[in-house]
């Protein structure tokens, strides 16, 4: 049996035509050590250029499958400037070699690593967080050059369309008005929108540390625009640890957070994932979190919910009718009568 520790991180058969990355599967032996799998399994791959043609239903769908099987993606056709992103990724790294590296190399965690001490409390990772939403404070973090500060701000403001998009296609998928997950995030500014920086540096022994230790995100959409060469990503699913590559051509990994999962009254999955460390790489993290304000009322939504009061007698006409069949039509239809829909 796998045993998962969780922590939150607060802020800080489809079509053939759908293109399907590849992943192998890990498991956790008593000793933490992870033992490869041979068996291959698919995540989803959603492409925004079929949203306005003849594949639009089918590209739902699978947004819909991902969402509810999975608790995670990949987007690509995205619309978000490549070169951009690209520019990101490099003045990330820059400034984590000239100003992070030397200081996370002489850290407490460190010491503890190279002293063969297994640590279960602490993460290995270098990192920094920028709020864009509802307060842009970009500019106020000066120890970041110009240059970073400028060209962050461009790519998340691309990125929240896209956060806004997939509210908006989640929200279609529910049944819900387009808005919904955007209206429940608001609050009285609008939706929190922060972005967390990592660097997950070489380790001298990976089976000591995790970069990021087993968790779900507290959140609503969380947008990753991650390293196009280093691994360590894993998400838990159906007993196993799925490892997802690392992501090419600037897709951008997706997953649903803890509030997406409440909003969706339990239908869409805020999936348990960690990263693992690497002997041999440092790996790069860009994860921007689409999320509720801080003081925004949080509940499934009432469509969601199952009917709030009915008669036995009432439930009964229509179970005489719908014995032998699938009971989820018969409560949706149940929850359709009662709230007047």
């Amino acid at each position: 049996m796998i045993k998962i520790l969780l922590k939150i991180t607060l802020f800080p058969p489809m079509d053939a035509y759908i293109y399907l990355t590849k992943l192998s599967i890990c498991s956790s032996s008593n000793n933490n050590k992870l033992a490869k799998i041979t068996k291959k399994m698919e995540i989803p791959m959603i492409d925004f250029s079929k949203l306005d043609g003849e594949d639009r239903s089918k590209t739902m769908a699978l947004l819909h499958h991902a969402c509810e099987k999975w608790g995670f993606f990949q987007i690509e056709n995205h619309g978000v400037d490549k070169k951009l992103m690209d520019k990101v990724k490099k003045l990330v790294n820059q400034h984590y070699e000239e100003n992070m590296k030397k200081s996370f190399y002489s850290s407490e965690i460190v010491k503890k690593v190279e002293d063969h001490n297994k640590t279960t409390d602490i993460d290995w990772e270098s990192t920094f967080f920028l709020w864009h939403r509802p307060d842009n404070k970009i500019n106020e973090y000066t120890n970041l050059t110009e240059e970073l500060r400028e060209t962050v701000d461009e790519y998340i403001n691309q990125l929240i369309k896209v956060a806004e998009t997939l509210s908006e296609l989640m929200c279609e998928n529910l049944g819900l008005d387009k808005d919904y997950i955007k209206e429940a995030f608001t609050g009285t500014k609008g939706p929190s929108v922060g972005t967390k920086v990592a660097k997950y540096p070489k380790c001298p022994h990976p089976e000591l540390v995790r970069g990021l230790r087993e968790h779900t995100d507290a959140g609503g959409i969380i947008l990753l625009l991650q390293d196009d060469q280093v691994p360590g990503l894993e998400f838990f699913k159906d007993d196993q640890w799925v490892n997802i590559p690392p992501s090419k051509n600037n897709t951008i990994f997706v997953n649903t957070g803890d509030q997406v999962e409440v909003l969706s009254n339990g239908l869409y999955k805020s999936t348990v994932h960690r990263v693992m460390t690497d002997k041999d790489g440092s790996r790069l993290s860009i994860a921007t979190f689409y999320n509720p304000a801080g003081d925004a009322v949080i509940s499934p939504a009432q469509k969601l919910l199952y009917p709030n009061r009915y008669t036995f007698q009432d439930y009964l006409k229509l179970y005489s009718s719908t014995k032998f069949e699938d009971k989820g039509p018969r409560f949706e239809s149940m929850k359709k009568t009662v709230n007047g829909y």
